[in-house]
């Protein structure tokens, strides 16, 4: 490459660059401001709508109730992906949608849930929503190239019988679709249909079949609902969470970027900058794709930015390896992009997976996390193989050639690893069974294995009218210790209603004897009216099903990765290593809550989930090498197999050693400046990252050679 071609190329990288920061840094400081260009917030930093409903059957059944709840968050999920539903007393359900500040249109859309049906033409009821299971809109490309929008329904067994009954008697007719007396489509009925799903195809428009779909979903409901009350409410942790929040991405991000440069040098700082560009594509993402940042968000993204120098770190690894061998800087750039690329690829593509399967079957939680992951993968994989890439290239081509700016990898001795196995496995089986034994003294304590938050197991909600108006920094302050004192529990919850004195406190479910002391304290240290108290037993933010939606996408994402790495690797001793490694990092991490007693909450799933992707993600770096090492090769010998895994261990380790490194440093700090929430979150993390980090040098390469020697045989 030229030198004019290299330094056009670099200006214009670095301009880019200039421009991206410039608008993400733009786009922060309008978060939550404004309507055109601002990033969304969750209901725990920005506020949002607060909606009661009563049902209006006055006494219904808990399996109502308990359908009706599941259904409204599929339903409330097209308004944010981290809106919660829950039952409030016998009767009531509340709904949190963030980010909204007006609830008349989402009253009204949400406000008749009950009467949806199925007719045939001359009227008759068919089938009504209660048959149907859930309505999802859909799209694809039909035999001419052409994209079909579609509405697919998933009925119930009883719906299912009533609905191949009503097509069967309606071949070559309509089946129009009723809501609320007013008919919002009218498909026709092509032939008997007898499978259980069904599909409304024509729709004019993805968003005409998402709002039918809507539609359906909410005709489902088991139950008709009213509107008790709506009001506005502030942000549970404030502003202080988010500038702290902010403040340790930009610390962790600087020392992420000095470690890179003082560890490889040039491409080091190449890579530095590309981490830049990627922060803010990031950022510039979240605002483009309208994705609801929470808590957990926040923290998965700057989780992200330690995980992004992995690729950089396996490639420039790779390079000193070439380097070393006698190659030139030139050669040993372009071998080792090459040799690092199936690494990297397989490493993205595995987590990639699972995203979209969390994305797809996941509710509230879990389906945030699955964008927010899925975008960190694709935009890190751009800015390893294409920015930092072109970078190096026009460092290079400007006359930076000398290998001291790269570095050369010495040739290190082999270390005996998997000599060590059966310690390594036995201390693995040790702090697996600690766990359990923790969560059995656990059990035996209060009936619990697990610490877990009113996210997994509801609490009483105490609504209160001060005299004064506190806010959110005062109530933390002032208030939220005075509730400690009482519940000997820091799992405490806190909403500002906007525009009034009043102040929503959450808290675990709480004894008579309980709520008399937190109602006389509050009398006597706030000069409450008793008559401004008002207690009711809430349910569980995550529901049971929400809880079945995200095993179900964990272990379909799990098989999928395993179908993958068994098709990529043509071994599935490879792929189970990988699974039963995983499970390994899962079950430490398990362990590490029911010791601890970290609070079980929302945040724990998007931590569970991030421990998945870290885990696969480092177990393919090293399964890549020892497939490169075995080069084809039959090989059955256990010798050999002993040190081809030993080698490839070895050679990965300072990819091992370095990437847990970058990415603790940013988890760290998080939890150094983070606040209680926060921390709850980056503790655990630091533990998983520590357990993935061993697992990955210490347990893989064990299993794998352990199943090729036991099981010769594929």
């Amino acid at each position: 490459m030229k030198k004019s071609k290299a330094m056009g190329i670099l200006v214009l990288i670095l301009a880019v660059m200039a421009g991206m920061t410039w608008y993400a840094g733009t786009i922060i400081s309008t978060v939550g401001v404004g309507e055109s260009r601002n990033i969304k917030l969750g209901l725990d930093l920005a506020g949002g709508v607060s909606i009661t409903y009563q049902a209006v059957d006055k006494d219904p059944s808990a399996e109502d109730m308990k359908d009706t709840v599941y259904k409204l968050q599929k339903r409330v999920e097209t308004y944010s992906t981290e809106s919660t539903v829950y039952q409030e007393g016998n009767n009531r359900i509340n709904i949190e949608i963030p980010g909204v500040s007006d609830a008349n249109e989402i009253l009204e859309e949400l406000g008749k849930p009950g009467s949806l049906e199925f007719q045939n033409e001359a009227g008759e009821t068919l089938l009504t929503g209660t048959d149907i299971k859930n309505a999802q809109a859909n799209t694809y490309q039909d035999n001419m190239g052409n994209r079909q929008y579609t509405v697919d329904l998933t009925l119930t067994d009883e719906g299912a019988e009533k609905f191949a009954k009503a097509t069967t008697d309606n071949v070559g007719k309509t089946m129009p679709i009723v809501y609320d007396g007013v008919k919002i489509s009218e498909p026709g009925v092509d032939e008997p249909i007898t499978g259980g799903t069904a599909q409304i195809t024509h729709m004019e428009s993805f968003e005409a079949a998402e709002e039918l779909a809507s539609t359906i979903r909410i005709g489902s409901l088991s139950l008709e609902l009213e509107e008790l009350h709506s009001k506005v409410v502030g942000a549970q942790l404030g502003e202080e969470a988010i500038d702290t929040s902010l403040k340790a991405a930009l610390i962790g991000l600087i020392l992420v970027m000095l470690f890179m440069m003082m560890m490889y040098r040039l491409p080091g700082f190449a890579a530095s900058l590309a981490l830049v560009l990627y922060s803010a594509l990031t950022v510039w993402a979240l605002w483009i794709f309208d994705i609801t940042l929470t808590l957990p968000g926040i923290a998965g993204i700057i989780l992200s930015i330690g995980m992004a120098v992995d690729a950089n770190v396996i490639i420039f690894a790779r390079i000193r390896e070439e380097i070393g061998a006698g190659k030139t800087v030139n050669t040993a750039m372009k071998m080792g992009y090459e040799k690092a690329l199936s690494a990297i690829l397989d490493g993205n593509i595995t987590t990639l997976i699972a995203a979209i399967v969390l994305g797809m079957r996941g509710s509230g939680t879990v389906k945030g996390f699955a964008y927010t992951l899925g975008i960190g993968i694709v935009l890190s994989m751009f800015t390893a193989l294409v920015v930092t890439r072109w970078l190096m290239k026009c460092f290079y081509a400007l006359g930076l050639q000398d290998e001291k700016f790269y570095g050369a990898a010495k040739e290190r001795k082999t270390i005996n690893f998997l000599g060590k196995r059966v310690v390594f496995f036995a201390i693995s089986a040790l702090l697996i069974v600690a766990g359990f034994v923790g969560m059995g003294i656990n059990h035996s304590k209060d009936g619990k294995i697990l610490n877990y938050s009113l996210d997994f197991v509801g609490g009483t909600s105490t609504t209160v009218t001060f005299n004064e108006d506190y806010t959110i920094a005062e109530i933390d302050e002032k208030i939220v210790p005075l509730i400690e004192e009482i519940t000997k529990d820091g799992n405490v919850q806190t909403q500002k209603v906007e525009g009034t004195n009043q102040v929503v406190i959450k808290t675990r479910s709480l004894e008579l004897a309980e709520r008399e002391a937190l109602n006389q304290k509050l009398m006597t240290e706030f000069g409450v009216e008793e008559s401004g108290i008002l207690a009711e037993n809430i349910s569980s933010t995550v529901s049971n099903e929400m809880k079945s939606d995200a095993i179900w996408a964990v272990a379909i994402a799990t098989i999928c990765m395993l179908i993958y790495i068994w098709f990529r690797f043509k071994d599935i001793r490879f792929a189970g290593s990988a699974v039963i490694a995983l499970l390994h990092d899962v079950l430490v991490v398990l362990a590490f809550y029911a010791l601890v007693r970290i609070s079980v909450g929302n945040t724990f799933i998007a931590c569970m989930l991030t421990i998945v992707g870290y885990s696969i993600n480092a177990t393919i770096v090293i399964f890549d090498r020892i497939r490169e090492n075995l080069g084809g090769s039959k090989k059955k010998d256990p010798e050999a197999l002993l040190e081809i895994a030993n080698k490839s261990i070895t050679q990965t380790l300072s990819r091992s050693i370095n990437t847990s490194l970058t990415t603790f440093i940013m988890v760290f700090v998080l939890f150094l400046l983070g606040v209680t929430s926060i921390k709850e979150f980056a503790l655990p993390l630091m533990a998983g990252i520590i357990c993935g980090g061993y697992s990955s040098v210490c347990i893989t390469g064990a299993l794998w050679y352990v199943f090729k020697v036991r099981f010769a045989k594929k």
